[in-house]
């Protein structure tokens, strides 16, 4: 069967002048990954006044315009899995749900099913996204399997597209809490430090100069017994964020076996309360919503797990 090609009109923006290729498209088409784009560039799908642009280092020059060729998404082999949800918002277009801890958001090595993605493949049936290549519901964002929260996922290529581009102007309002050791001083703050792939060890993500740009700022919630709730805006959405963030200025958080440095008095009230994940939750999700225009702010409580952990640890 003939798959048919989508045609995405791209301009490249005054300030990726003289940027790559690939990269300034990327940048100019935020819903296509860079990766894919030197993959469509190779092949020729990448035209300019009609012809073909096949080197992704080519020099990008500010205002040129481009057209990307797609090709439509090739049939998904995730199965659908009737797999409980909570839907915090639905419409024709997008869903928000949320994510409980332990649910893995894509199937991988390791979790080729029992994923997000097959809940919502059942859920959302034949209304998916396709704009990331693979006929599959738009995941436009993931938090962490041990991470709960709100997440938005399209079913259109019109959505997926239009919140992309939020993500990547970084207007999307995202608010975590969590219970992190220690008391921070200041109470509130912000941390700005680059992160990429920890060069020691490839599972973790680490502060390194270099880095993709990410920007924390935290506020203490409420003071608890050598801890505290914090609230953590994301002004950007790196892997890993909150956890490398909170932890490079002391504060890790509670139960994180990667990042955090659980302390003996935290110790018993974890294994007590078989509390074995970071204290993480995605509970704030504010968007314009990319089809209809008006604004989406949902809010998640903490769940049961946190929220008993936290009242064990209240002064």
């Amino acid at each position: 069967m003939n798959r048919g090609v989508s045609i995405i009109e791209a301009r490249i923006a005054p300030a990726a002048d003289g940027w790559r290729l690939d990269r300034a498209l990327a940048d100019a088409v935020p819903t296509l990954s860079r990766e894919r784009l030197k993959v469509l560039i190779a092949a020729g799908q990448v035209t300019r006044d009609g012809v073909a642009v096949r080197d992704p280092a080519k020099r990008a020059a500010g205002g040129d315009a481009f057209a990307v060729a797609v090709p439509d998404p090739a049939p998904a082999h995730n199965e659908a899995q009737d797999i409980p949800l909570v839907v915090a918002f639905e419409d024709e277009h997008l869903i928000v749900v949320d994510k409980p801890a332990g649910l893995v958001v894509h199937p991988a090595c390791g979790n080729p099913d029992g994923t997000l993605v097959n809940a919502l493949l059942h859920h959302c049936g034949g209304s998916l996204s396709g704009i990331g290549g693979v006929a599959r519901p738009g995941i436009v964002h993931r938090i962490d399997k041990d991470t709960s929260g709100l997440m938005v996922a399209a079913k259109t290529d019109r959505a997926h597209e239009g919140l992309a581009k939020q993500f990547a102007a970084h207007s999307i309002d995202r608010r975590y809490r969590a219970i992190v050791s220690g008391q921070p001083a200041p109470p509130a703050g912000t941390v700005d430090a680059p992160l990429a792939r920890s060069p020691h060890n490839r599972k973790k993500v680490a502060i390194v100069a270099g880095g993709k740009r990410a920007v924390t700022h935290f506020r203490t919630v409420e003071r608890l017994r050598d801890a505290a709730l914090v609230e953590c805006r994301l002004e950007t959405g790196r892997t890993h964020q909150v956890r490398v963030h909170m932890a490079s200025i002391g504060h890790g958080l509670l139960g994180d076996p990667a990042y955090g440095r659980t302390k003996q008095a935290h110790k018993g009230v974890l294994e007590r309360l078989s509390f074995h994940r970071q204290a993480l939750h995605a509970a704030r999700l504010g968007f314009i919503h990319p089809v209809t225009g008006i604004d989406v702010s949902l809010e998640s409580a903490m769940p049961q797990d946190m929220q008993e952990l936290f009242s064990h640890l209240h002064v």
